[in-house]
C-alpha cells in the first residue's frame, strides 16, 4: 500500500475515533495491520535518531524534562505525549505528527516506552540513545519476578546504537554495562548522604547493603535538595536551581534527563539546561496541582512499593485530606499484593478521608492493619471526588491514585475545574 495513503487513511481514522471519543491507539492498531513499516520508515527520517526512556518508575516526567530540554536547545522533538508506550500508541501519535506526504517535521524522537512494550519496539527501530532509570517489582502479573524485568530492560539497552545511561546507584541498572561493548555508557548518580532516601527494590526488601561511595563516575551527581532548590553536581562543578518538579524521586530523575540531554548534546552549557529545568512543571498526574475553591487539589500516581513509599516522603499527610484511588485494571496490573509492601504508619495520625476506587475496600483493609483511620469508603470514583472536594472545604487536598484510577479522576475534576487534556 503506498505511504501517503497510510497516511492520509490513518488520521481519518484518528480523526473518527477521537470524535467518537476512542482510545488514542485505535489509529496505530490500524496503521500497524495496514503498513507493518510505518514505524520503522517515518522514524528513519530523523537526523538525530530515536531516544528511549524506560525503567519502572519516572517514564513519564523524565520524557518530559528530556523533550522541553532538547526543546529550549532548539531541536524539533517528536514525542508520544499520550504516555501510550505500545508500538501501536508510538503509530497513533506518528499519525497526528507526520504530514500528508510522510515527512516528520522533527529532528529526534524522545519515546517514553515500558519494559515489555520497549522489547517490542526495538525490534522494529533500534535506538541511538537510551536512558534506564530504575527497576522495581511493578504489575507482578505481567513482568514476573524483579530479575525478568532487569533482563527485559537490558535487552532494550542491547539494542541501543549509540550511547546507554544508567542509574549507577541500582545495581541491577548498572551491570546492564557488563553487555554494553562498542557503546558509550554514562551514569546518573546520588551523592552518598542521599542513598538512603532512594533505597533500590532490595533493599527496600530487607536486604539493606552497608552504604558505600560508589566508584562509577557519574556525569551529573544530585548532591542535596531541600524545598524547591536542588544542587546537581555537573561535571566538576556544581549548580544549585529552583525546581517547579515535586516529589524526592522527580529530582533524581532531573539528574537522569540532564545526563540524557548532555550526552546527545556534548556542546550545550549547563547554566540555560538549568535554567530551562526550573521551568518544567510535572507531567499529568504526576504531582499534577489544581486549584478548587481557593485550595490547591494534588494528583500523586503510585503504581508500586517503591513509588507509593516515596510518595508519601514527597507529599506528607499532614495538613491535607487524603483520598486514596486503587484500580487494578490492565494498565494498573492485576496483582494489587504490593500494596503490603508499603508502609502507611505515617497516615495515622491524619487518617484518610476518602478511599475509592475497583480496589476500595482490599486498600481500606490495608489500612485498617497499619492503624490508620478511614473516614469514608466509596468505590464510585464520581461519587467519591464529589464527597471529597465537599469535605473540608478549607483544607488543601491529595489523592494518591493507580494509574486508571488517576485517568478516570482527572476526566472528573473537568466538571469542576479547567482540566489539561491527555493527548
Amino acid at each position: 500500500m503506498p505511504y501517503p495513503f497510510v497516511v492520509i487513511a490513518g488520521k481519518l481514522v484518528r480523526h473518527a475515533a477521537r470524535l467518537r471519543g476512542g482510545g488514542s491507539a485505535l489509529p496505530g492498531l490500524f496503521a500497524e495491520k495496514v503498513d507493518p513499516g510505518f514505524v520503522s520508515r517515518t522514524l528513519q527520517q530523523l537526523p538525530h535518531g530515536v531516544v528511549v526512556v524506560t525503567g519502572t518508575n519516572g517514564k513519564t516526567t523524565t520524557t518530559k524534562m528530556v523533550v522541553e530540554l532538547l526543546e529550549s536547545q532548539g531541536l524539533r522533538v517528536f514525542t508520544n505525549r499520550s504516555g501510550s508506550n505500545f508500538v501501536r500508541g508510538v503509530a497513533a501519535s506518528l499519525l497526528g505528527a507526520v504530514k500528508l506526504n510522510g515527512k516528520l517535521p522533527a529532528d529526534i524522537a524522545v519515546l517514553e516506552l515500558d519494559e515489555a512494550h520497549g522489547v517490542h519496539f526495538v525490534k522494529r527501530v533500534a535506538p541511538r540513545y537510551c536512558l534506564v532509570l530504575n527497576v522495581m517489582r511493578d504489575q507482578l502479573d505481567r513482568f514476573g519476578e524483579i530479575d525478568k524485568t532487569a533482563q527485559l530492560l537490558r535487552t532494550i539497552a542491547d539494542a541501543t546504537t549509540d550511547s546507554v545511561i544508567l542509574n549507577r546507584e541500582d545495581d541491577r541498572v548498572a551491570n546492564i554495562a557488563s553487555t554494553l561493548d562498542g557503546r558509550l555508557v554514562r551514569y546518573f548518580g546520588l551523592a552518598p548522604e542521599l542513598r538512603q532516601q532512594f533505597p533500590t527494590d532490595d533493599e527496600l526488601h530487607g536486604q539493606r547493603a552497608e552504604q558505600t561511595p560508589n566508584k562509577l563516575a557519574a556525569d551529573v551527581i544530585l548532591e542535596s535538595f531541600e524545598g524547591d532548590r536542588a544542587k546537581f553536581r555537573i561535571g566538576e562543578q556544581t549548580f544549585e536551581t529552583t525546581l517547579e518538579l515535586h516529589g524526592i524521586y522527580n529530582i533524581f530523575n532531573a539528574a537522569a534527563a540532564l545526563t540524557l540531554v548532555r550526552t546527545i548534546l556534548p556542546d550545550a552549557s549547563p547554566k540555560p539546561l538549568l535554567e530551562k529545568l526550573s521551568t518544567i512543571t510535572p507531567a499529568f498526574g504526576r504531582g499534577e496541582q489544581f486549584m478548587y475553591k481557593g485550595q490547591p487539589i494534588e494528583f500523586v500516581l503510585v503504581k508500586n512499593p517503591s513509588g507509593f513509599r516515596l510518595s508519601l516522603a514527597s507529599f506528607p499527610a499532614s495538613g491535607n485530606s487524603v483520598m486514596i484511588a486503587i484500580n487494578d485494571r490492565y494498565a494498573d496490573g492485576r496483582d494489587m499484593s504490593w500494596l503490603w509492601d508499603v508502609d502507611f504508619e505515617g497516615l495515622r495520625n491524619s487518617g484518610v478521608n476518602l478511599v475509592t476506587g475497583i480496589r476500595a475496600y482490599d486498600m481500606a483493609l490495608r489500612l485498617q492493619y497499619d492503624l490508620v483511620p478511614v473516614e469514608r469508603i466509596e468505590p464510585d470514583r464520581a461519587k467519591a471526588l464529589k464527597q471529597f472536594l465537599a469535605s473540608h472545604p478549607d483544607t488543601p487536598k491529595r489523592i494518591f491514585c493507580s494509574y486508571t484510577a488517576m485517568r478516570e479522576l482527572r476526566r472528573e475534576m473537568a466538571h469542576y475545574v479547567k482540566v489539561g487534556a491527555i493527548e
